[in-house]
């Protein structure tokens, strides 16, 4: 019975997750009435006691009346305003929490998931999964020529071209310099495939002012299946290199890695595919 008592006083006075602070203010009115009525029956029962051992310095009534009038009102008065303090806290607490886990999990310049976030949701995905990997087509000219912040621009522009062709049907990340990372599992390898050749093109129609010229840019991608229980970097070892085919076929071009078929006839018939 004790323990029984003691795990439900424990789980009355709990503090959770609070959403809001809304949420904080209904928990603590509710735990607030909940201890008044709890604080409010021990105080009867004590004197009740004192009376029965004829220990009460007054009478009964004077003792229930004084019970009734003080105790409800003050230990919820008392109780609320502990359990807001407390809960703002926690609250506060968790946002921040949950800001800094969304910053080391966002890629500052671009604003999307960044490596290690990106390698933690593919490889926690169960389901089949494509995975598209894209470099920024001779990227280190633009650097030399127009400078670090004409390169920033371009991998923002870059950026905000892939959340918007493949919205939140996918998870987009930078996971390098110039190198950027699509996974999905929603859709079917030609349609993600058909995405990011829409990605491609309309990368290649930007223009991206800097402050020294509107600079256009081109895109080479890699795209490869992963069955279920495959980890990043399988995929990626496939990815790749038909990425570095799309490099040597010309650049500016998507180059398709088929799971089943053999790693070189799979080139191949992926460079005619993207010619």
């Amino acid at each position: 019975m004790k323990r029984m008592a003691r795990e439900w006083i424990v789980d009355q006075l709990l503090f959770g997750d609070f959403a809001s602070y809304r949420d904080v203010c209904r928990k603590s009115v509710w735990v607030g009435f909940k201890v008044a009525v709890l604080a409010y029956g021990l105080n009867l029962c004590a004197h009740f006691l004192l009376f029965g051992l004829d220990l009460l310095p007054y009478s009964l009534v004077s003792a229930l009346i004084i019970a009734t009038v003080l105790t409800p009102p003050i230990t919820f008065i008392v109780s609320v305003t502990a359990y807001l303090a407390v809960g703002f806290a926690i609250h506060d607490l968790g946002v921040s929490r949950a800001e800094l886990e969304q910053l080391s999990r966002t890629d500052m310049l671009s604003g999307l998931a960044n490596r290690r976030a990106f390698l933690d949701q593919f490889d926690r995905c169960e389901a089949d999964k494509i995975l598209l990997v894209f470099d920024i087509d001779r990227f280190k000219s633009v650097n030399d020529t127009y400078g670090h912040m004409a390169g920033d621009e371009v991998i923002v522009g870059v950026a905000n071209m892939l959340s918007t062709v493949f919205a939140d049907r996918a998870v987009c990340a930078r996971i390098g310099g110039e190198e950027f990372a699509v996974f999905s599992s929603d859709m079917a390898f030609g349609e993600f495939a058909a995405l990011a050749e829409i990605a491609r093109t309309r990368i290649a129609g930007m223009r991206i002012a800097t402050r020294h010229a509107e600079l256009g840019v081109t895109v080479s991608g890699g795209v490869a299946s992963a069955l279920p229980g495959q980890q990043f970097g399988e995929a990626f070892s496939r990815a790749d290199k038909a990425l570095y085919a799309a490099k040597t076929g010309g650049r500016n071009r998507i180059v398709l890695s088929y799971e089943d078929a053999p790693q070189d006839h799979n080139l191949d018939h992926a460079k005619k595919d993207a010619a």
